[in-house]
């Protein structure tokens, strides 16, 4: 209702420009409905960026039986929205979706966390936030490059930066088991 309503509200004005009161007016709603959900419009913005975001990595099939493909959805997803919200000339650069988008990449790491086992020490939500800024950054960069890769042939790329990251797990893991090795001979 208010996602919509401010949806509409965007095609025709900047964001700088839309009230709350015109957001409400919108959803057929009143200002007191729309603070009971909402701290301000930007928090409604960050959630219609975030719901839109995970809706087109969903398209690109994201599943968490393993991580072969989801960093690579997840990029394809970035890649997707970027280029997509990028049509509405001049929003790209005025909206403040980049921390929506980064928050629900790091939402989707979450959610994937606990199907993989994590040395002590190790922070999922800290690996999950640099593999966040790290996937938006590298999209980003391509999206505003005129004679760009595919998208497919970016996330791919993206993937390959980006699965290091994740690596320090496997490698806190390895030094784990080493050091178990070493201390009950």
């Amino acid at each position: 209702m208010f996602a919509d309503a401010l949806a509409k509200l965007l095609r025709k004005k900047t964001f700088e420009e839309i009230s709350i009161q015109e957001i409400a007016d919108e959803a057929t709603l009143n200002r007191a409905t729309f603070y009971l959900h909402y701290g301000d419009k930007t928090a409604l913005l960050e959630e219609l960026t975030a719901s839109r975001f995970r809706d087109l990595v969903l398209q690109r099939g994201l599943t968490f039986s393993s991580c072969d493909g989801g960093i690579r959805a997840i990029a394809l997803g970035v890649c997707d929205y970027l280029l997509k919200e990028g049509g509405c000339p001049g929003q790209i650069d005025k909206l403040p979706f980049e921390n929506s988008v980064i928050r629900a990449i790091e939402a989707i790491f979450r959610e994937g966390a606990p199907s993989h086992s994590l040395p002590p020490g190790v922070d999922a939500e800290i690996l999950g936030t640099a593999a966040a800024w790290a996937i938006f950054g590298m999209a980003r960069r391509w999206s505003q490059e005129p004679k760009r890769l595919p998208a497919e042939e970016m996330a791919s790329r993206i993937e390959d930066a980006v699965k290091p990251i994740f690596s320090v797990a496997e490698t806190g893991k390895s030094k784990q088991s080493a050091r178990r090795r070493r201390s009950s001979k």
